[in-house]
């Protein structure tokens, strides 16, 4: 007799599940604000900023960032650890926090690096743009992906 798998479990094999790709990026977004605090990890380090687009920081020496930025990193990473409990809320984390990146890296588009204007409270660069608009499509893509996991299991136990 032969059974047949569910063509979603096949990414639960390789490990990737909602819950362990919103810990996976939580983790990732922590240790990330927290690098941004360490001079030789975070080059120029002494020209970093509390916030605004002028802090000469950078992380790896390619991605600007500044105090706040690095918070904002590990707040966020934190709520990616928190949200990981439950099917839902790690979707929420990845499909929302999805989409305040490709909000950011429109920001950081129609804003500019250079830009003096008071709306420029961010340090960006064309790196950090860039990274923006990767992680905010893998971010929904990822989300949705596997979230549709646990709106068919929500399905099964309902029938």
């Amino acid at each position: 007799m032969t059974t047949a798998s569910h063509p979603a479990q096949h990414h639960h094999v390789m490990g990737l599940s909602l819950h362990n790709t919103a810990l996976g990026l939580g983790w990732v977004f922590l240790v990330v604000g927290v690098l941004g605090f360490i001079p030789g990890i975070t080059s120029n380090y002494g020209a970093m900023t509390f916030a605004g687009h002028e802090s000469g920081a950078m992380l790896l020496g390619i991605f600007q960032v500044s105090i706040l930025h690095n918070i904002v990193h590990m707040l966020f990473g934190a709520a990616g650890l928190y949200m990981a409990r439950t099917s839902r809320m790690a979707r929420g984390f990845l499909v929302g926090g999805g989409i305040v990146y490709l909000a950011l890296w429109i920001y950081g588009l129609v804003i500019g690096g250079d830009s003096m204007s008071g709306a420029n409270f961010v340090p960006f660069n064309t790196a950090d743009n860039w990274l923006h608009l990767a992680l905010g499509i893998v971010m929904v893509g990822v989300g949705l992906w596997l979230g549709r996991d646990a709106r068919e299991e929500t399905k099964g136990r309902a029938m």
